[in-house]
């Protein structure tokens, strides 16, 4: 198609025209790994950080379609490394969704902000969790990023891996004093979330961990209500050993008992 665009920009074509679920055009190339089209775009002067769109500007498109050639020309461009916006927040925490580990490889060699907060997830080492990228937590870890980062859709990289059923992952995060009963995300700890997704695996880890079995936050405001709400009778079963609190009365269902009842 690089000829379809050359012939539009021959006839007149705003190369900076803005507008689609990508913002423009350069952006939209960057999201399909086009280098040739990036460039052709570039050499007629196209913005290397136009904002808008799905991914706010092209360098996010590019580390989140993993292509490190594009990445590598924008910022040769001058494309800004820490741009903040769109869906994930930044061109790291794009690569690191995707398990891009050769993008943040070199997104970390330029001193991109490991610590940068928003997106999706939060920051960059959450969005690695939630995909169970064991390689791109391990970096970000030894690149000195916070562990314990608040924010995004599951509060903290732990849950994010609990979720996602990654015991790699979870224990890794656990060596590097992820706390274990922190609070905030969609199901409110690591516990819950495991529960939520019928992770039976990382929930006995957890509990190995010592995780509070009654912490009451999150959408089902326990685990054991997670556990009933989701029909998980085994996962429901183990957390009574471990003396979850059957009566204990909740905001959401009042008691598990009700939750059952309920459901879903």
């Amino acid at each position: 198609h690089e000829s379809v665009v050359q012939l539009l920009l021959k006839n007149g074509a705003d190369v900076n025209a803005e507008g689609g679920q990508y913002g423009n055009a350069l952006q939209a190339a960057s999201a399909a790994g086009s280098r040739s089209v990036v460039q052709l775009l570039l050499d007629h002067g196209a913005v290397v950080n136009a904002q808008g769109g799905f991914h706010d500007n092209a360098l996010q498109a590019a580390a989140f379609a993993g292509s490190e050639s594009i990445v590598n020309l924008l910022l040769e461009r001058e494309a800004e490394l820490n741009a903040q916006g769109g869906y994930y927040g930044s061109a790291l925490q794009a690569a690191a969704s995707r398990g891009n580990g050769s993008v943040v490889q070199l997104l970390l060699e330029c001193k991109v902000d490991v610590h940068a907060q928003g997106g999706r997830y939060g920051n960059a080492l959450q969005a690695a969790a939630a995909v169970g990228s064991e390689p791109i937590v391990q970096l970000l870890l030894n690149h000195g990023v916070e562990v314990n980062a608040q924010g995004g859709y599951h509060g903290s990289a732990l849950q994010a891996a609990a979720f996602a059923g990654n015991q790699s992952v979870v224990k890794l995060l656990l060596k590097h004093n992820a706390k274990l009963n922190a609070q905030g995300g969609y199901y409110g700890s690591a516990l819950q979330a495991a529960v939520a997704r019928g992770n039976r695996s990382v929930v006995e880890l957890l509990l190995e961990h010592k995780a509070d079995l009654n912490s009451k936050s999150g959408r089902f405001d326990s685990a054991l209500q997670a556990a009933v709400a989701r029909r998980n009778e085994p996962i429901a079963r183990l957390l009574l050993k471990n003396g979850a609190d059957v009566n204990s009365l909740l905001a959401r269902y009042g008691t598990a008992l009700s939750a059952a009842v309920h459901g879903r």
